[in-house]
């Protein structure tokens, strides 16, 4: 039997499970392209968080001016870089040795040149090594940036197959002119015999063999700006980067700017992101897991029921997104979400205790994914405050919109302050983050069209419904008054009494004063069972106490089966279910006991189902139900008899532990007696009684 309650336990408490961790999870999921330094920070500003020291070694990236310059040093010193064409070479080698032969030849025939007879292969030897001597050197076709160069020392490179040599531009022939002018001048320092004879062989065999090459010049410029260092200096573990309060000079900015890269260069590798991923899971979870608790703990109708638990959970999620989407949207700031939205339609739905933190539970997931830092969190958590403060009536338009008047007037306040705090002027304030704020407050409006929405949705209560289920004209009311009048004056008399209290206590009065109009509508399907509604013979008398019993107990099922057919919010079927809590039904489980002194008596049929009552205003209307009913009893009551029944129905329902789960404090038990004793003291018109001299002077 334990165990099978058990599973039932959990069975009930997996879904909200499932709900939390599929919300965790959703949230997480956003997380994966944020990953960033921790840290916000500008040059001149204050550092505002704790003393900093590095965690590794850290090298200390040079500023952009300086590596913007150093690397244009580079590009302006660069060489560029031409290839040498061997095919060049060797197609002159080839002609000069075929024309050498054939210019041999017809000398031979005209017997002309008698020292080249005599020295034939001496001369062609010379010729094919002046050759060489002139394509090694290299007749080079410069680009006209590189003949515009200065003077005769500006420097190329040379690429030979795998051979890169230096040269300037002096060392190299920069057209076959200046090679065949060389050839001539070298000729005539000689010993041939006949040198002139060598000159028209090699003067049209004189080209350009070495050519500019892009492609080689720009991985050179690659490679050179690649080889320059990006850093200047190195900070060692454990170095103080920032002390707490210190003005950001530019060093000290460019080391925290340097260690802000290596921090997310490390979040590349895959082992960091799932960390990093699994980290932000695990704070998520812990806000999740503490709004749970804080639903189980001071609102549990609301937590057990899923519809509820959706639509809280729906609201961390809406705004996660929202703000991951703004993120990544160039030129947008997430300052223009609407926080207050949530604040505005949970303290409508729910209570201002709910409303604030949830706020802060949204407002700090939310923190996780900007990169605006404390300040967007401070500004968001105490927008909340002053919304829930400021008590916004969507039902007012006027004061709706003084109240979002006085929002944006906080707003601008505190962006101001903080600014100037961070070591801001009013003349470098950043006047667009304030437009974005002015656009947040517009936005706010929206809570008014979303109310009805998320009403018919979640089957949530707002003061608009209240008000028109408050209207005596509603069908299950008329139906109420004119079938069971008894019912419905009592019903009157206990939303009155109730709504006192409410009111006094600073709970919810409106939605108390529509419930306790409906409690008792169950009361319809045998109307002429229950006492406020008799005029003639008791039709009890004809029944045993166990039917009676139960005609009395199944009055609550009723009125929730016809609540739901009638369409009302779940939200007021609470009351119906709870108003009686897990009382017993006292008369006739003693009339039962009476006529069957015999017998054991099954006490649970003469109890109500429940569950016991979980806010306090359930516990208001349970009380002036009880209270209201039993005041009816007492025939021409003095003051004191009054008093007696009201502390000993409260006293019972302590005794019985109807009470346990009310969040009642005994303040405002204290608070619930006294209005109950002036309230039904008027009904009864008790008067004090006064001394027998007095009152017969007051007959004189």
């Amino acid at each position: 039997m334990e165990g099978s309650t058990q599973r039932s336990a959990w069975r009930r408490r997996l879904p909200r499970i499932l709900l939390g961790v599929v919300a965790v999870v959703l949230i997480s999921l956003l997380y994966p392209n944020n990953l960033s330094f921790p840290y916000q920070f500008e040059l001149n500003q204050t550092w505002q968080y704790a003393d900093l020291t590095a965690p590794y070694d850290i090298p200390i990236l040079k500023r952009e001016e300086r590596l913007a310059a150093d690397r244009q040093s580079v590009i302006d010193g660069l060489t560029p870089v031409y290839r040498r064409d061997p095919e060049v070479a060797r197609r002159a080698r080839a002609a000069y040795i075929r024309d050498f032969s054939l210019a041999l030849d017809s000398a031979e025939a005209r017997s002309t040149y008698a020292g080249l007879r005599q020295q034939p292969e001496a001369h062609r030897l010379y010729g094919l090594g002046i050759l060489d001597r002139i394509y090694q050197r290299g007749i080079v076709r410069l680009r006209t940036e590189d003949e515009a160069r200065s003077g005769m020392a500006s420097v190329i490179q040379i690429v030979d197959g795998s051979e890169v040599v230096t040269r300037t531009i002096g060392q190299v022939f920069t057209t076959p002119g200046r090679a065949r002018q060389w050839l001539t001048d070298s000729l005539l320092y000689t010993r041939l015999a006949a040198p002139d004879f060598l000159e028209p062989l090699l003067e049209d065999k004189l080209e350009y063999n070495t050519f500019y090459n892009d492609s080689l010049t720009n991985r050179l410029r690659q490679q050179s700006l690649e080889a320059v260092s990006p850093f200047d200096g190195l900070i060692t573990q454990g170095d103080v980067l920032v002390r707490q309060g210190e003005v950001l000079s530019e060093s000290v900015y460019q080391k925290l700017i340097s260690y802000r890269r290596l921090y997310n260069d490390n979040l590349q590798g895959t082992s960091s992101y799932f960390s990093v991923i699994a980290g932000y899971g695990i704070l998520v979870g812990l806000v999740i897991l503490l709004l749970f608790l804080y639903l189980r703990t001071f609102f549990p109708l609301v937590y057990v029921r899923n519809k509820n638990l959706v639509f809280i959970l729906m609201w961390p999620l809406l705004y996660a997104l929202m703000v991951r989407s703004i993120e990544l949207a160039p030129g947008w700031s997430a300052y223009v979400v609407p926080f207050c939205i949530v604040p505005i339609v949970m303290r409508i739905f729910f209570t201002e205790r709910l409303a604030f933190f949830l706020h802060v539970v949204v407002v700090v997931i939310a923190s996780f994914l900007t990169s605006l830092g404390y300040p967007f969190t401070f500004l968001n958590i105490m927008a909340g405050v002053v919304v829930i403060f400021m008590d916004i009536d969507t039902r007012d338009w006027s004061r709706f919109f003084s109240s979002l008047l006085l929002l944006f007037v906080y707003y601008l306040f505190g962006y101001i302050g903080i600014q100037l705090v961070q070591g801001a002027s009013f003349a470098t304030l950043n006047y667009i983050d304030l437009l974005w704020l002015a656009l947040n407050v517009f936005l706010v409006l929206l809570a008014y069209p979303l109310i009805p929405l998320l009403e018919r949705l979640f089957g949530l209560i707002s003061p608009i419904t209240l008000v028109e289920l408050n209207d005596m004209n509603r069908p299950l009311l008329e139906r109420l008054a004119r079938q069971a009048s008894g019912t419905w004056q009592h019903s009157l008399n206990v939303a009155n009494l109730a709504e006192r209290v409410a009111s006094e206590i600073g709970i919810n009065s409106l939605l108390v004063r529509t419930a306790a109009l409906y409690h008792d509508i169950g009361k319809l399907k045998n109307p002429e069972y229950f006492i406020e509604n008799q005029n003639g013979p008791n039709p009890h008398d004809r029944i045993t106490a166990l039917e009676s019993a139960k005609i009395i107990i199944d009055h609550v099922a009723e009125g929730v089966r016809l609540a739901k057919n009638a369409g009302l919010p779940e939200v007021l079927i609470d009351f119906i279910r709870t108003h009686h809590g897990t009382t017993r039904a006292e008369y006739f489980y003693r009339q039962h006991i009476k006529d069957h002194p015999e017998r054991e008596v099954d006490e649970p049929q003469f109890r109500y189902d429940g569950p016991l009552p979980t806010s306090r205003e359930h516990t208001v209307l349970m009380l002036a139900d009880s209270v209201e009913a039993a005041s009816k009893s007492l025939k021409q009551p003095t003051e004191e008899e009054l008093y007696d029944l009201i502390d000993n129905i409260i006293r019972g329902k302590l005794i019985n532990g109807q009470l346990v789960q009310s969040r009642l404090s005994f303040r405002e038990l204290e608070v619930l007696r006294r209005i109950f004793r002036s309230v039904l003291k008027s009904t009864h018109h008790l008067r004090i009684a006064y001394p027998e001299d007095a009152a017969a002077a007051e007959e004189e």
